[in-house]
């Protein structure tokens, strides 16, 4: 059975950081990455990392603030989030490929965590 479990979720002031980690069990994954929905919102593609570390995406909106990694050996994956602002606040959640096509990682993961809540105040 394929787990993905988020962790690192919370609340904090803008400006602060926080480090969400995603642990997966039941498989590897070629890509891990995040996803994030906002109240009201379409979920949207965050970020994600290949299996070996060379391919990486950001949305625009979180380059420059957020840095994806992964750590093999215990299946897991990392975005340290900083600078947060009001508007990254959202339920982020774990989602991982298969295969090493990115777009059809974007556009349909192969599996989906249960997701972890990110509120930052103003």
């Amino acid at each position: 059975q394929v787990h993905l479990v988020e962790s690192g979720g919370g609340l904090v002031q803008a400006g602060d950081s926080l480090r969400l980690s995603c642990t997966a069990s039941g498989g590897t994954f070629y890509r891990m990455g995040w996803f994030r929905q906002a109240p009201g919102k379409e979920r949207e593609f965050v970020s994600a990392i290949s299996w070996d570390s060379n391919t990486i995406h950001y949305q625009d909106s979180v380059k420059g603030r957020f840095t994806i990694s992964r750590d093999n050996a215990k299946n897991t994956v990392y975005l340290q989030m900083n600078s947060l602002q009001p508007e990254d606040t959202a339920v982020y959640y774990c989602a991982v490929g298969i295969t090493p096509s990115y777009s059809e990682y974007v556009k349909r993961p192969a599996y989906w965590g249960q997701g972890t809540q990110v509120t930052v105040s103003s």
